[in-house]
C-alpha cells in the first residue's frame, strides 16, 4: 500500500467515524414520563383499576419490588402498562434483580422486557405469548440448546459458545416464533453475556430507541457504568404499543424482580432529510437488512458480543494511524541513512 493510498484510507475512516459520532451525539433532551414508569411505592399496582400498571399471573407487589415469580417451579407472572406509548424516541431504564437458591445453570428461566402491540397474554416466551408483535429484550438465564447438545454428546465451537445469563433482543411481526430450544438464536438481533444472578449490588438494563436505532446497554458490575450490549440501526417500531415485563420458571426456578421501569421521552433534533426519511408511518415492526444480520458469523466469546460500528471505525482509525506513523519513521530513517552516507562520501 502506497503512502498516498494509506492517507486516503485514513481520511475515509476518520470521516466515517465522525459521521457515526455525529449520529450518536445529536442534541438530545430527556423527560421522565411518569404515566409510563413504574417505581416505588407502587401505589395501586395490582389492586386499583386507576393504576397505570396491571399485574398478571403469579406476580405480586412488595415494598421493595414487583416480584414476577418466586423461587418456585412452574411460575409465571408479568406487569403491564395500561397506557399505550406514542413517543417517537424513547429510553427505558430497567432496574431488576434475579436471585435464588439454585447453583449456576441449575436455575431458570429468565425475564423479558416488552414493547408490544399485545399485552396481558400468557405464553411460553418468558411468560408472554409467542408470535408477538414488537420488541422483546430477554435476560435468558438457562442454556437450553447447550444442555440439549450435551445430551447428544455434541459441543459448541469456541466461536458459537456463549456464557449464560445472556441478554438478547428480538423484533417480532406477529408471525415469527421464538425458538425456545435454541435460546432464540435464529431470530436474535444480537446480545451479550451478563452475569446478573445473586449479586449484592443493583443491576440495570438500558434500552434506547432513537431515529430508528436500537441500543441496549447493561450496568451489572456495581460501578455505575454502562457497557455496550448491542447497537442496531434500521429498527422500525410502530408507536402506540405497550411496555411490560414478564418472567417464567419451569423445572428450575429463580426470584425475578423488577424494582423500577423508568421511561424517558427523548427530543432529538433532525435535519430536513431525516424528517423526510421518517415521515412514513410504521405499521408493522421490522428490521432493515435482517438477512444480513443472520448471515454474520458469531463473534468470538467476549464480554461484548455486538460492537457498534462507531467503535470499529475508531479502532481501525487508531490502528492504521499507528501503522502510518511507524511507516513514516522507517522511511525517514532510510532517507536519513542514504543522505548521511552520501554526505560522508564527499569527504573522501
Amino acid at each position: 500500500m502506497t503512502l498516498k493510498t494509506y492517507w486516503t484510507f485514513v481520511i475515509i475512516l476518520i470521516t466515517t467515524c465522525r459521521s457515526f459520532a455525529d449520529d450518536d451525539n445529536h442534541e438530545m433532551e430527556e423527560f421522565l414520563k411518569r404515566e409510563h414508569s413504574l417505581s416505588k411505592p407502587y401505589q395501586g399496582v395490582g389492586s386499583s383499576s386507576s393504576s397505570h400498571w396491571e399485574l398478571m399471573g403469579d406476580a405480586m407487589v412488595t415494598t421493595e419490588q414487583v416480584r414476577l415469580t418466586t423461587d418456585m417451579q412452574s411460575k409465571q407472572g408479568a406487569v403491564w402498562s395500561r397506557i399505550p406509548c406514542h413517543l417517537r424516541d424513547w429510553e427505558l431504564q430497567v432496574h431488576f434483580k434475579i436471585h435464588g437458591q439454585g447453583k449456576k445453570n441449575l436455575n431458570g428461566d429468565g425475564l423479558a422486557i416488552w414493547y408490544t402491540k399485545e399485552r396481558m397474554q400468557k405464553g411460553p416466551v418468558f411468560g408472554n405469548q409467542d408470535l408477538f408483535t414488537g420488541l422483546g429484550v430477554f435476560v435468558d438465564t438457562y442454556p437450553n440448546e447447550e444442555k440439549h447438545l450435551e445430551a447428544q454428546k455434541t459441543r459448541y465451537t469456541t466461536r458459537t459458545q456463549r456464557i449464560f445469563p445472556f441478554v438478547l433482543a428480538m423484533v417480532g411481526n406477529g408471525s415469527i416464533s421464538y425458538d425456545h430450544e435454541r435460546d432464540g438464536r435464529p431470530t436474535e438481533l444480537g446480545g451479550c453475556n451478563a452475569m446478573v444472578r445473586n449479586l449484592n449490588h443493583d443491576t440495570f438494563i438500558f434500552i434506547r430507541y432513537v431515529r430508528r436505532r436500537l441500543t441496549i446497554m447493561i450496568d451489572i458490575d456495581g460501578q455505575h457504568e454502562w457497557r455496550d450490549c448491542l447497537d442496531i440501526p434500521g429498527v422500525r417500531l410502530p408507536q402506540g404499543y405497550y411496555f411490560g415485563a414478564s418472567a417464567v420458571t419451569g423445572d428450575l426456578s429463580d426470584n425475578h424482580d423488577v424494582v423500577s421501569l423508568k421511561l424517558y421521552q427523548l427530543t432529538v433534533l433532525r435535519s430536513e432529510t431525516e424528517e423526510k426519511e421518517e415521515e412514513d408511518e410504521i405499521t408493522l415492526p421490522s428490521v432493515d437488512n435482517m438477512d444480513l444480520l443472520k448471515s454474520k458469523a458469531p463473534l468470538p466469546l467476549t464480554n461484548i458480543h455486538f460492537i457498534g460500528w462507531s467503535s470499529i471505525a475508531m479502532f481501525f482509525t487508531i490502528l492504521f494511524s499507528m501503522l502510518g506513523c511507524f511507516l513514516l519513521i522507517v522511511v525517514g530513517l532510510i532517507v536519513y541513512s542514504h543522505w548521511n552516507e552520501n554526505r560522508r562520501k564527499r569527504f573522501y
